[in-house]
């Protein structure tokens, strides 16, 4: 069964541009470059990549860059924009990178994609290097548990916007559209993401829940009522 990104793609790609969306550009973008440059890296790789977007910008920071995907359109709109760089058609389950090639693995809004997460994180884990971090962006879990298009948000019968959720703790995939993109999302809590990441023996450094920080001030006050993100950075135990 599709997951719906394949007939997104072109829809996806105009909804990023080369900024992002507004969750992207004026929320986790800053906090994501504040941890990248927190450290020296020199290599790279973004799992679940899409258009290549945060890879151009990690390789602007100076780094070698890989990015994967399992959606074809999306890997040659990336290769089309950076031809030097390392794409790859593939999955997070089953990475084609060699053990411990990586300083940096990024995880930007991807593991709600990923079906099989207990294997990618798996992967994640075995691609980093000692020393090396981890470092994921991802839906907060509350907003992933939400049945409704909207993330969660609904109108009372006063008028009164309210956030909302139900079955938090139950794993579950759903569909999600917006602007000509129709796609699956997969929820699970919070509790099963720091569990797979403490099986690989990771160390938690990071964890944050940003406000925005800019662009429209309606939309900034709606996403700051309820944070829509969580950032974490995990570290790999020296060799």
């Amino acid at each position: 069964m599709s997951d719906g990104w394949d007939v997104s793609a072109e829809a996806w790609i105009a909804s990023q541009g080369e900024e992002g969306d507004f969750g992207r550009r004026w929320v986790m973008d800053a906090p994501m470059m504040e941890r990248v440059r927190s450290r020296p890296y020199g290599c790279a790789l973004d799992v679940g990549c899409g258009e290549g977007r945060f890879c151009r910008m990690l390789k602007a920071e100076g780094m070698a860059v890989a990015g994967i995907d399992p959606t074809a359109a999306l890997i040659d709109h990336a290769r089309s924009l950076d031809a030097d760089s390392d794409y790859r058609v593939e999955k997070a389950e089953a990475l084609s990178f060699a053990d411990e090639a990586f300083d940096l693995v990024v995880s930007y809004l991807s593991l709600i994609d990923i079906p099989d997460v207990r294997t990618a994180i798996g992967e994640m884990a075995r691609v980093l290097k000692p020393g090396g971090r981890l470092l994921i962006a991802n839906l907060a879990a509350y907003n992933s548990a939400a049945d409704a298009n909207d993330m969660g948000w609904t109108t009372l019968p006063d008028g009164r916007r309210a956030h909302a959720m139900d079955h938090y703790l139950e794993e579950k995939v759903g569909w999600i559209a917006w602007k000509g993109i129709r796609i699956q999302n997969w929820h699970r809590p919070l509790s099963t993401y720091m569990t797979l990441l403490l099986e690989q023996g990771l160390t938690l450094t990071h964890f944050d829940e940003p406000r925005a920080h800019g662009g429209d001030p309606v939309r900034q006050a709606h996403y700051d009522r309820a944070p829509w993100f969580m950032l974490m950075e995990w570290a790999k135990p020296e060799a």
